[in-house]
């Protein structure tokens, strides 16, 4: 027995990413713990915390709006990735290996979120 949102391929690639950008956050400097750091990882968290939380409510139209707060989500962290490359936190490799995983989840997730309507 499991949950609903525990089977999505977009679930699963969310915490994966999630833990992958977390484990970058700690080579930030520790004057960004309170700053980009964890707004990084607000940020990603978020987006498996919205596809779990909305995979349970009560219409698909529900859940298409919780998808729609992953969509922005993913947007926030790419955003920290550009800072943090920016700030030289990040390799020009490890920002392009995660730009690529972000936006490739965002694709699946807007494939999925029109499967729903």
């Amino acid at each position: 027995m499991s949950f609903r949102f525990e089977r999505m391929k977009i679930w699963v690639e969310a915490m994966d990413l999630g833990e992958e950008i977390n484990g970058l956050s700690y080579k930030f400097p520790d004057r960004e713990k309170f700053n980009l750091s964890s707004q990084i990882t607000r940020a990603i968290d978020s987006v498996a915390l919205n596809i779990s939380e909305g995979s349970i409510g009560q219409s698909d139209a529900e859940f298409s709006r919780f998808l729609g707060y992953s969509v922005r989500s993913i947007a926030e962290v790419v955003t920290c990735l550009y800072k943090a490359r920016n700030r030289k936190y990040l390799t020009e490799d490890e920002f392009k290996v995660n730009y690529d995983r972000c936006f490739s989840l965002l694709n699946m997730i807007i494939a999925f979120r029109k499967n729903l309507k």
